[in-house]
């Protein structure tokens, strides 16, 4: 073929430098197409593509159907600051007392907070309990006594051993902050059943927020209508009662004037997510001006539930606890999708005396929060199961990492453990009195089924009919998860 037969842009083809500059220029828009295809049906790593839930920014709370049907409809989060110290509560492991006052070889020289000290037996004795036998220390021999509910998992590990990222990671799975937490992702997805509460409650301890504070039940870049709404039967949600000088009359004008001004603001800003959850925020706080009062008055319930409960025996900070049991059962009664309920506090430390974090005279500081735990811990997961909650309502213990088998430097405390700690499940969709995993003989480290923090997530997540692999939000071009691209569901613990 001569030269006066080929087109101009194929004559332009010959030219080398012109051929490469077309070339690079049509791989790239292929490569824009094929990305805005993703963007416009985006899939994860895993092929599976995102479940969108409907929600109406006028209603954000409305009950959304789950992605499959599951035994769990709520969850109750029992989450205990500080770290408990496995090998003396639920990890059972005779080898401590044969080596007690050793140091094998193979133990560091220096762990989180510094030098190591020998082998320490568990502080508190452990015996059988239940039908299934399960070993359980004298620390906590109200909980102890309903392992027949419990599916134990011994096997956790995590990616960190300072609490503040330990508490980011075990709520939002990621040890950076500005994540969404366990509870936003459920209320996002699921929505609830209480139309006039809020769908996601954290009740803080009588002594104040735990160490990330907020972060453990923000949204983080989820519409802010699904962060946790915090309070305790001591602090009640703040501004709700009515000046005595406004009558219930002019407090209903006011309400349905400023919702036709919320409703025409709106109008003029649609898709506004923040603006549409303020909204929501402020007309379910009128709502709540009359549920509130009548959740929060602890004095209707009968004298039995105060005393199974403990409200009337051992310290303020114990009685207060056991109000905020009290609080969470009346919550997950009323249809609240999610109540996480903290067992310990201080966002500056504490060092076992505002929370489970003992580096030093463990025999004293996990005997007082243990008091103050035990009891009221144990009454409500009675009291779920005796009112038939319990078919329903999935119930999460739960700690960022574990503490170590041998003492620190000190000979009085145990320092942090991340690469072996226990957890517990029961109610809805487990095994009951079943353990899963195993740390090594010393309790140091995960060795049979390791279980990761995203696995145990994934975990709950599938027992409340959620995908973990396919809810999802696209934030700054990524498919966000609250199992980030790892995680299994450990199908073992399943009933």
């Amino acid at each position: 073929m001569t030269s006066e037969h080929i087109s101009p842009f194929g004559r332009l083809l010959l030219d080398r430098r012109a051929f490469l500059r077309l070339t690079g220029t049509t791989l790239g828009g292929l490569g824009l197409a094929q990305l805005l295809a993703a963007a416009d049906s985006p899939e994860s790593f895993t092929g599976k593509k995102p479940v969108r839930p409907l929600i109406d920014p006028d209603n954000p709370y409305t009950p959304r159907p789950p992605h499959f049907q599951a035994a769990a409809k709520q969850v109750l989060v029992i989450y205990c600051p500080g770290a408990v110290s496995h090998v003396d509560t639920f990890d059972y492991k005779p080898d401590l007392a044969k080596f007690h006052g050793q140091k094998p070889p193979g133990i560091p020289a220096v762990t989180f907070e510094g030098p190591t000290g020998s082998i320490a037996k568990p502080f508190w004795d452990f015996k059988p309990r239940g039908q299934c036998g399960k070993m359980t220390s004298e620390l906590l021999p109200r909980m102890g006594a309903l392992a027949d509910e419990f599916c134990f998992i011994h096997s956790l590990h995590t990616q960190t051993s300072a609490h503040p990222q330990g508490e980011n990671f075990f709520n939002t799975g990621f040890t950076m902050e500005g994540f969404p937490s366990f509870g936003a992702w459920v209320t996002y997805a699921l929505g609830s059943e209480a139309s006039d509460l809020p769908a996601f409650v954290a009740i803080n301890d009588p002594r104040g927020l735990a160490r990330s504070g907020k972060n453990n039940f923000g949204s983080g870049f989820l519409p802010a209508a699904f962060q946790g709404t915090d309070f305790n039967a001591k602090n009640p949600p703040a501004n709700l009662k009515r000046p005595a000088a406004y009558s219930a009359n002019d407090d209903r004008a006011t309400i349905d004037l400023l919702k036709r001004f919320n409703a025409r603001h709106l109008e003029q800003f649609p898709g506004d997510a923040d603006l549409a959850a303020r909204i929501a925020s402020y007309e379910l706080a009128g709502k709540m001006q009359m549920s509130v009062p009548k959740m929060m008055d602890l004095s209707s319930e009968p004298e039995s539930i105060h005393k199974e409960y403990g409200t009337d025996t051992g310290t303020e900070l114990k009685r207060e606890y056991a109000k905020n049991c009290i609080l969470a059962r009346r919550l997950i009664e009323k249809g609240v999708r999610v109540v996480q309920l903290f067992n310990g506090s201080d966002p500056a430390g504490g060092n076992g005396i505002t929370n489970w974090d003992s580096h030093s005279d463990i025999l004293q500081t996990h005997a007082m929060q243990a008091e103050i735990m035990d009891q009221p811990t144990a009454a409500l997961i009675t009291d779920l199961k005796r009112r038939g909650l319990l078919k329903d309502t999935l119930v999460v213990w739960c700690t960022e990492f574990g503490r170590m088998p041998f003492l620190q430097g000190n000979g009085t405390g145990r320092d942090h453990n991340p690469d072996a700690f226990t957890c517990f499940l029961a109610g809805a969709g487990v095994k009951k009195g079943f353990s899963y995993g195993e740390s090594d003989n010393f309790g140091a480290k995960a060795v049979v089924n390791p279980v990761e923090v995203y696995d145990f997530n994934a975990t709950i997540l599938h027992l409340m009919g959620l995908d973990h692999e396919r809810l999802s939000y696209y934030h700054n071009g990524l498919e966000r998860r609250l199992t980030s691209v790892h995680g299994h569901v450990i199908m073992d613990v399943l009933a």
